[in-house]
């Protein structure tokens, strides 16, 4: 006998971020009925999305519903639901945390989604722990994985993790978010899901680079097993279960992410690898590419944790030292030759 699913109610939801993954998802929740706002930190683009109902300037092509409702008014878009959907970039989570905290009088019934994958640059945190700092009676969960936007708003099959302290919030959210084309698992591991989330973005330029360089499927294919070895030794080094790590949230995301033309920080490695400067290529994204922040991240934690992360560093040098790509490659492919998995490992 099957499981009878299990049915939420339409409930009110606030997305706050109208990029491509904020509207994304606020069409995901619409689709199944929730009434959905909408927060824009610009109030010229939320006229326009009211105008048209498309977010012209990230889903050109995306008719949105009409139970989504933009809107520039973050104290209004707070008050209209107790579940939020936090769609910022990781650099600007900690201001919109502060705004929210100085905003929001009643906290304890809040439960936010943080669907951004990076690590803060100056205090080298994760978002949960920005979370825990700044606002700790909110509830929080972590979405993450393989999830382009330009193919979830197509109804395209994607899945994808979400993680929490909370074991009530991975199923509120599941109930809220999951339909016929949006499958959630869930995990209790916080920390491996959104370093997963994060360190993928840096191998996907490396990823990029490789491809614009043409080195071939061989070199590329080893380029991003090893780059997955650095995300566990980091993310293992930080707190996390290594098996989250062989998920949707590691290596589910890191195929999407290194190997796909709708993945921004695999199109920004292509950008150098054609001899753009950071500046021009992530001018010529038009988006954030966490991975070109987050590296700054992954290579202090590196050397604060006492972890090797080759990949990470050569991509840091080519972003910010100046070191060309063919140069990277070189200093990759002549380091000495080592065990694919250190011993230690494989001891109780």
């Amino acid at each position: 006998m099957k499981d009878e699913k299990r049915r939420l109610k339409p409930v009110d939801i606030t997305v706050m971020g109208s990029g491509s993954w904020g509207t994304a998802l606020a069409k995901v929740a619409a689709n199944k009925g929730h009434s959905v706002v909408l927060w824009c930190r610009d109030e010229k683009q939320a006229e326009l999305i009211s105008e048209s109902g498309r977010n012209d300037r990230y889903l050109p092509d995306v008719d949105l519903p009409s139970n989504i409702t933009p809107t520039s008014d973050l104290v209004s878009a707070m008050k209209h639901s107790n579940m939020w959907i936090m769609a910022v970039p990781t650099q600007a989570a900690r201001s919109l945390l502060s705004k929210l905290r100085s905003l929001e009088t009643d906290m304890d019934g809040v439960s936010i989604c943080n669907v951004a994958k990076g690590i803060e640059i100056d205090t080298l945190k994760r978002v949960s722990q920005i979370a825990q700092e700044l606002t700790p009676k909110y509830k929080y969960t972590v979405l993450s994985g393989p999830s382009h936007a330009e193919e979830v708003v197509k109804g395209l099959p994607t899945a994808v993790v979400v993680a929490s302290n909370h074991q009530e919030e991975t199923s509120l959210w599941q109930d809220i978010l999951t339909g016929e084309t949006f499958r959630i698992y869930s995990s209790e591991d916080v920390c491996g899901v959104e370093t997963g989330g994060a360190l993928k973005n840096v191998i996907a330029i490396a990823s990029g680079l490789a491809h614009r360089m043409e080195m071939g499927d061989n070199a590329t294919a080893a380029l991003v097993s090893r780059g997955l070895a650095e995300i566990m030794r980091l993310a293992v080094a930080m707190g996390a279960h290594p098996i989250t790590l062989a998920g949707l949230a590691g290596i589910g995301d890191l195929m999407v992410t290194a190997y796909s033309r709708h993945s921004r920080n695999f199109r920004l490695g292509m950008a150098l690898g054609e001899g753009l400067s950071l500046e021009e290529a992530i001018e010529s994204l038009g988006q954030v590419a966490e991975g070109a922040y987050t590296v700054k991240a992954a290579v202090e934690l590196g050397k604060k944790l006492n972890v090797e992360l080759p990949i990470s560093r050569s991509v840091y040098q080519v972003l910010y030292d100046g070191l060309s790509p063919k140069e990277a490659i070189r200093e990759l492919m002549s380091r000495d030759p080592k065990p694919e998995y250190p011993p230690h490992i494989f001891q109780e």
